[in-house]
C-alpha cells in the first residue's frame, strides 16, 4: 500500500532545499514532458538525493521507484527505451558507473538504446559516506564503453541545458553530476552542444581544462593568477566523450603548458583523454594532470577533501603555479 511520506521523514526535504543545483534535473525533465516528449524517470531509492521527487510529484505516472536495485533499474530503462519512451534514471555515481557497468555496456550501449544515465554525487562529494560511495573511476569506466557519450556539467543550469539537448540525441548518455551545491558558472538557458568545449579565458602561460565541479574553482584560480600578472586560460570540457579535439589542439598551440583538473582519478579520466589527443597529434606541449592521484580517497566532509586534494580554488592555483615552474605563493 502506497502511503504519503511524512514531511518529517529524516532530513531529506531539508537537505534537498539546500541543494538547488539538483532541482534543475526535475525542472528540465518537466519541461521536456510539457513539450510533448515521452519522458519517464526513475531512481534507486534516492529521489530526494537527486531532486527527482519534484518530477515524481508532478508526474507520478511517469516516475518509477526501483528501490535499492540499481542494476535492475538500468536494464528496465533499456527495456522502456525499446517501446519508444525516453528514460532518465539516476542514482549515486559510485553505484551507476561501477556496479551497473555490465548492464550499461550490454543492455544500453551495445543495444543502442537512448537511455540517459544520471550519476549524481560524483567524485568525493559524498565525503564522510566513505570510499565505497566515492566515484573516482566512473569517467574511465564509462568512456571505455563504445557508443556511450559522457557528460560532466559544471553546474545546475548547464545540467538543465544538457538534459534538454538530450531529447533527440541518438546515443545513450552518462551524465556525471555533483551534489547540487556547486556555484553557478552559467546563467539559465545557456545553449549546450554535445562535444563542444567552452572557452572562458585565453592564456599563453598555461591553459586549465576542467570539467564538472572543478570548473568554478578553476576559474577562480585563473582570475587570481591573472590578477598577479600571469596569462592563464580556462576551458570547460563538459563532454568528456566525444572530446572537443579542436579546442585542445588550439590551446596546445598557444599555451606553454596544459593542465587538466578533475574530481576523478588522474588515470583514465579527463586528463588521460586529453593526453591521448596530444599524443595522437604529435604535439610537444606539456600536460599536467591534476585530480586524485591513483589512491582511494579519504573520508571527510567534501569541503575538507577538496582542500586536501587541492581541488578548491587555492589548491588549483597552487598546482598551476607549480606547473608553470613557479614557487608557491607566500
Amino acid at each position: 500500500m502506497n502511503r504519503p511520506l511524512s514531511p518529517n521523514s529524516w532530513q531529506y526535504r531539508e537537505l534537498n532545499a539546500k541543494t538547488p543545483g539538483l532541482s534543475h534535473l526535475s525542472d528540465a525533465l518537466i519541461s521536456l514532458v510539457e513539450a510533448g516528449e515521452p519522458v519517464v524517470a526513475g531512481s534507486a531509492d534516492l529521489q530526494y538525493s537527486n531532486g527527482l521527487n519534484k518530477f515524481a510529484a508532478r508526474y507520478p505516472d511517469r516516475y518509477i521507484q526501483f528501490g535499492i536495485s540499481e542494476q535492475n533499474m538500468v536494464t528496465a530503462a533499456a527495456g522502456l527505451a525499446t517501446t519508444g519512451l525516453k528514460p532518465y534514471v539516476a542514482t549515486f555515481a559510485s553505484f551507476l558507473g561501477l556496479l551497473c557497468c555490465e548492464q550499461i555496456r550490454m543492455d544500453v550501449a551495445y543495444c543502442a538504446q537512448p537511455v540517459r544515465l544520471i550519476g549524481h554525487h560524483t567524485g568525493i562529494s559524498l565525503g564522510f559516506y566513505g570510499t565505497s560511495h566515492h566515484a573516482t573511476e566512473d569517467i574511465a569506466t564509462m568512456r571505455a564503453i563504445a557508443d556511450l557519450t559522457v557528460v560532466s556539467p559544471a553546474d545546475g543550469p548547464q545540467l538543465a541545458a544538457a538534459i534538454k539537448a538530450s531529447a533527440d540525441y541518438p546515443e545513450p548518455i552518462y551524465f556525471r553530476i555533483g551534489r547540487g551545491r556547486e556555484p553557478d558558472v552559467y546563467p539559465l538557458d545557456t545553449p549546450f552542444t554535445f562535444g563542444k568545449a567552452i572557452e572562458h579565458l585565453v592564456g599563453e602561460e598555461i591553459t586549465i581544462i576542467a570539467c564538472g565541479m572543478t570548473v568554478h574553482p578553476a576559474l577562480e584560480a585563473a582570475r587570481t593568477l591573472n590578477a598577479q600578472g600571469h596569462s592563464v586560460g580556462v576551458i570547460d570540457m563538459p563532454t568528456v566523450k566525444p572530446l572537443d579535439r579542436a579546442a585542445i589542439l588550439a590551446a596546445a598551440g598557444r599555451s606553454k603548458v596544459l593542465m587538466s583538473v578533475e574530481e576523478h582519478n588522474v588515470l583514465g579520466g579527463l586528463g588521460s583523454a586529453i593526453a591521448e589527443v596530444l599524443t595522437d597529434e604529435g604535439t610537444g606541449v606539456r600536460l599536467v594532470r591534476h585530480g586524485i592521484h591513483d589512491e582511494y580517497s579519504l573520508i571527510a566532509p567534501p569541503t575538507h577533501l577538496y582542500a586536501h586534494y587541492r581541488l578548491d580554488a587555492a589548491g588549483i592555483a597552487e598546482v598551476a603555479r607549480e606547473a608553470m615552474g613557479l614557487r608557491k605563493a607566500a
